[in-house]
């Protein structure tokens, strides 16, 4: 696939996980539950209209590729096109998530930085949630990490100058 092809693959992903940012806030996804360790789940930066919105936004922009014949190979049918992008909505999600706990266990506060669990890790558990239908080439995956290391990294610093960030990361 060419690197216009596997970036429209891969918008799902990124459109649920920027749709937090604008659209999320509330109630926290963990509940203010606290583990063995004292601290919380996810804490309050993971919300549940956040995750909510990122997996429908992600969804929303997975069926209309689907509906236009994007972002797969085309030997995918309709139906597991838009599995894909379903599958890389929710896994984004569930990688941010898996990210926060993480980032919890470590010590590393809300808002902290840390490369791995805050710009790439979503990305790695979207491509397993969606690998049962499509998994690009070794190659391909790269250039998404290294494509999405970049644009995450300027996505947010644009966001934090907008105020929709309290930190550029």
């Amino acid at each position: 696939m060419d690197a216009i092809g596997l970036l429209l693959f891969i918008l799902p992903s990124y459109v649920a996980n920027s749709s937090p940012v604008i659209l999320g806030g509330g109630r926290p996804v963990d509940l203010g539950c606290k583990l063995w360790d004292g601290r919380r789940l996810f804490g309050d930066g993971k919300t549940l209209r956040g995750l909510a919105a990122g997996i429908a936004a992600g969804t929303v922009a997975g069926y209309l590729l689907a509906f236009a014949g994007l972002g797969t190979t085309t030997t995918l049918d309709f139906n597991s096109r838009f599995a894909v992008g379903l599958l890389l909505s929710v896994g984004t999600m569930a990688g941010d998530l898996l990210g926060s706990f993480t980032k919890r266990r470590m010590s590393i506060e809300r808002g902290a930085q840390h490369e791995f669990f805050d710009q790439l890790l979503f990305l790695g558990v979207a491509l397993l949630f969606a690998a049962p239908f499509y998994l690009p080439a070794p190659e391909e995956i790269v250039f998404l990490f290294a494509v999405t290391y970049v644009l995450h990294k300027m996505t947010n610093l644009i966001a934090h100058k907008l105020k929709l960030k309290s930190v550029p990361w």
